[in-house]
């Protein structure tokens, strides 16, 4: 068949994370292991590490108007992720799915407006099933799709509530991997308590989120959890802070204390999905004045305008 065909048309936006890809997967055309093929024919085996084990390595890049936003990074950031996971994606091949998003993005309508484009790596299928690692030479299994995205403009003109949950996700946390659980169930936590989004908590210290990073204002000064290995490094997150530094907004990169809550003026979290996202509760208790605060506006102005900038 040809590796050319056309797209389904989009179903209706229903109720679920804000500023999430729509539900339905309704674009048409996604990338399987080097074939552009309809979402309803793309097969994964059932003998896939991803799927048996959790083994692979994710990214999701933000599309406005057919261009990847920081797609650089995010390619760094994957390469980084399979690296540390000892999955072999050549640099080459990992640089050439940047070709293979701006395609699905034309295959499947996404040029004008905002997408969202998933990519995902695993270790690739093998039999029998055991815990160490396949032979050396079994393929990598490489899934991209492309979904149109609505930015969550009306959350953030309220502001978010969150809920605080423990932290007892693996020691790795700075690698982007499919092996989510613990983040999933943060936050049905979350929206079991009618939140937005669920934070963890670490040795008394706000970490990030379930699947954003963390960001607080006290007596002046933007403080956020070190790029450490207990926190992805959010790459909206590393935008963030080069615009605060701009701007002059003293940073420090230190997490919040949970005891510190309280006293913060602002609390906010980034993402590629959220953007600057204000949050105005926590746990059922104010922040600050209860509403938005001018540093998360001020940012979010500054990291709209070089994201939408022509």
């Amino acid at each position: 068949m040809s590796d050319t065909v056309q797209s389904a048309p989009v179903e209706a936006r229903t109720s679920m994370d804000p500023g999430a890809p729509m539900p339905g997967v309704a674009t048409g055309v996604v990338y399987l292991d080097g074939r552009y093929v309809p979402r309803d024919e793309a097969r994964v085996s059932v003998d896939d590490r991803g799927f048996l084990f959790g083994d692979g390595a994710y990214e999701v890049t933000r599309a406005i108007r057919g261009r990847l936003f920081e797609g650089a990074r995010h390619a760094r950031r994957l390469a980084r992720t399979l690296r540390g996971l000892d999955i072999a994606l050549p640099d080459d091949q990992i640089a050439a799915l940047d070709a293979v998003a701006l395609r699905l993005l034309r295959e499947n309508g996404l040029e004008d407006g905002e997408a969202a484009v998933y990519l995902q790596v695993t270790r690739g299928t093998a039999v029998p099933r055991t815990h160490h690692f396949p032979p050396a030479g079994t393929h990598p299994t490489v899934y991209a799709a492309a979904t149109r995205f609505v930015p969550p403009s009306a959350l953030r003109e309220r502001g978010a509530s969150v809920v605080t949950v423990a932290d007892v996700r693996w020691a790795r946390c700075d690698l982007k991997t499919v092996n989510l659980l613990p983040n999933a169930m943060a936050k049905q936590r979350a929206v079991a308590a009618g939140a937005d989004e669920a934070l963890f908590v670490r040795d008394g210290m706000l970490m990030e989120g379930s699947h954003s990073n963390a960001f607080a204002v006290l007596d002046g000064v933007l403080r956020t959890a070190p790029a450490t290995n207990y926190i992805l490094a959010g790459i909206t997150r590393d935008v963030v802070l080069e615009l605060a530094r701009e701007a002059g907004i003293p940073v420090l990169e230190y997490p919040l204390l949970a005891a510190e809550v309280p006293l913060a003026s602002e609390l906010f979290m980034t993402s590629t999905t959220s953007d600057v996202l204000p949050v105005v509760r926590v746990d059922g208790r104010p922040v600050g004045d209860g509403a938005p605060g001018p540093v998360a506006r001020r940012l979010y102005e500054m990291l709209a305008a070089r994201m939408y900038a022509s």
